[in-house]
């Protein structure tokens, strides 16, 4: 009886030690990103939608999935319009500018605002320089790295009359690393913007 209770008690500390030493330590998961699935490329032609604004001396192809609306209230000109993206909460601002004798004015104007009120914010600034001499549009492509509030911001002319300026940006807090896959995607639209890009007159 002794031997059987010993025998059952060895049992029962063996099955303890066995079963307590096979369960995983509890190890809180690394911070993630929530998966953003991204439509396929695909674009439409602007050529100044009278709904939008009659009076923009270009055309060029924005992606279908961006809602395109103009900006009246309180502006002087025509040329203010967005490329808007409310699912993924982005924006692409445009402003077109005839030139009218003050190119470099509008450099300096473009200067502050892509390099000047970014350059604390940014790890890094790229520049891409535009060079398309068919369709007689240059420029450069910004790429600002690091948590700043537009990542992606260019300027296009013709050097003579006309001017267009466009800067992407996100309604939610500056995290580079979250927001990577997204600012590569629309990056790509920016760039098919400036490739199908086409002065007027």
């Amino acid at each position: 009886m002794r031997i059987l209770r010993q025998n059952r008690l060895l049992f029962l500390l063996a099955f303890i030690t066995l079963t307590s030493g096979c369960r995983e330590v509890a190890v809180p998961k690394p911070a993630g990103y929530f998966r953003i699935d991204l439509p396929k490329h695909d674009y439409v032609l602007f050529d100044n939608q009278v709904e939008i604004n009659k009076d923009l001396p270009f055309s060029f192809e924005y992606p279908s999935y961006g809602k395109l609306s103009a900006i009246t209230e309180n502006v002087m000109e025509p040329g203010w319009l967005n490329i808007e993206f409310p699912f993924y909460k982005a924006k692409i601002y445009l402003t077109y500018k005839n030139i009218n004798g003050n190119f470099d004015g509008l450099m300096e104007q473009t200067y502050k605002m892509n390099v000047k009120n970014h350059i604390s914010k940014a790890d890094a600034i790229k520049e891409q320089v535009i060079s398309n001499q068919e369709n007689k549009v240059f420029g450069i492509l910004y790429d600002l790295k690091g948590n700043t509030a537009s990542a992606v911001q260019f300027y296009v002319t013709d050097s003579v009359k006309h001017y267009l300026r466009g800067s992407l940006y996100f309604a939610a807090e500056p995290d580079a690393d979250s927001l990577e896959p997204v600012i590569n995607f629309f990056r790509g639209d920016i760039i098919h913007l400036i490739e199908t890009l086409k002065w007027k007159n």
